[in-house]
């Protein structure tokens, strides 16, 4: 388990994280979200040792990360994928990660299979696309197969086939119990990869929740066979109404039991009605707009 308490951090007179807390629980995989410059970048960095904080604490299994006998062991992370030597091949790279965590030299090629790279090991690092770059250092955060792993804009340079192996890859461990942290601008991938939500904005986490908690329902969506006289009646019975895609009705929150209602008492034949979930484009600019961006 992850624990983050009171994680804050001043440049000056300038506060860029601001009493961050959180806990990041085993099985779970869990987006962390937020504009340019809300600080989730520097709160992973502290949360992993490089960046020292000006209050707080973070702590793996009850220690810092510092303080971990073997932190490359427990923890895997992807934070600059271009914090790589361009002249050194990518086996060579790999090998010298292996050697310090105590990984035997093996594994390196089971872990560039793993990602695809099994064809490009022997090249150098500097001739990789920003995609094969992301993807060595994925292998790298997976050498010794770590129970938590932390990616800081990891799908950067993918293409489709590779955002779903890096779907696949997270979802995957976090099933065989494993925690993961995946930063991301990419609404919609994170949308179909995490199952919780923390959103920073200014500093400050101002959400914290289950997907489906935050983007549950706002509303539903209806089809009648004879829409005008079935939106005369929603009105009649104080519902607001508003167009929906190929012929549906919105009625913003309201529930389906009460719309469904309104249809029963006055015969009104539905062909379709469903709840209406918020998107998380629609949550992440709601959450964040009026917060301003620090770090």
């Amino acid at each position: 388990m992850i624990t983050v308490s009171g994680l804050t951090k001043r440049y000056g007179d300038r506060t860029v994280v601001d009493d961050v807390s959180f806990t990041l629980e085993p099985g779970t995989v869990t987006g962390f979200l937020g504009p340019n410059g809300a600080g989730k970048t520097t709160t992973m960095r502290m949360m992993t040792g490089l960046v020292p904080p000006s209050a707080g604490s973070a702590t793996v299994d009850g220690r810092p990360y510092r303080d971990l006998p073997n932190p490359g062991a427990v923890v895997g992370t992807l934070l600059d994928a271009g914090a790589v030597h361009p002249g050194r091949a990518g086996l060579t790279h790999l090998r010298l990660l292996a050697a310090a965590i105590g990984v035997p030299a093996s594994r390196v090629d089971d872990v560039l299979a793993q990602v695809g790279l099994a064809d490009a090991g022997r090249r150098r690092v500097g001739g990789y696309s920003l995609g094969m770059r992301q993807r060595l250092g994925i292998a790298g955060a997976l050498l010794a197969d770590p129970p938590v792993l932390m990616f800081d804009e990891p799908v950067n340079g993918l293409d489709p086939e590779g955002m779903r192996w890096m779907r696949d890859l997270l979802r995957g461990h976090a099933a065989r119990g494993g925690t993961v942290l995946l930063s991301s601008h990419l609404l919609g991938e994170v949308e179909h990869t995490v199952d919780r939500l923390l959103v920073i904005g200014g500093g400050r986490i101002v959400a914290d929740g289950s997907v489906a908690s935050l983007l549950g329902a706002d509303g539903v969506a209806v089809k009648a066979a004879d829409p005008a006289a079935f939106t005369a009646a929603l009105r009649a019975a104080g519902f607001h109404v508003e167009p929906g895609d190929d012929g549906a009705l919105v009625v913003p929150g309201a529930e389906a039991v009460a719309v469904g209602a309104v249809a029963a008492e006055g015969g009104h034949l539905l062909l379709d009605l469903r709840p209406v979930r918020r998107g998380l484009e629609d949550l992440f600019f709601q959450l964040t707009a009026s917060e301003g961006n620090l770090s």
